[in-house]
């Protein structure tokens, strides 16, 4: 997977209360997570966990949007 700073949510697949489909999130980089096929998100719970990488695509944001969405850091 590219390095992006958001993905979008593709599947919550048995994460229904952590994760909404078509939901923008924001990733945390963990290189040895992705080795393992996982991505380091922020999810509905503010805290990051580790989910399947094929739940997510990644997507570049304007840092005006980042802003606007209150997504910045």
């Amino acid at each position: 997977m590219e390095e992006s700073q958001f993905v979008i949510c593709l599947s919550n697949n048995g994460y229904p209360a952590s994760l909404e489909p078509r939901k923008v999130y924001r990733r945390l980089p963990d290189a040895r997570a992705e080795s393992h096929h996982l991505l380091r998100v922020v999810d509905e719970s503010g805290e990051d966990y580790l989910y399947p990488i094929g739940f997510f695509a990644p997507i570049n944001l304007p840092q005006d949007t980042v802003e606007a969405l209150g997504l910045a850091a």
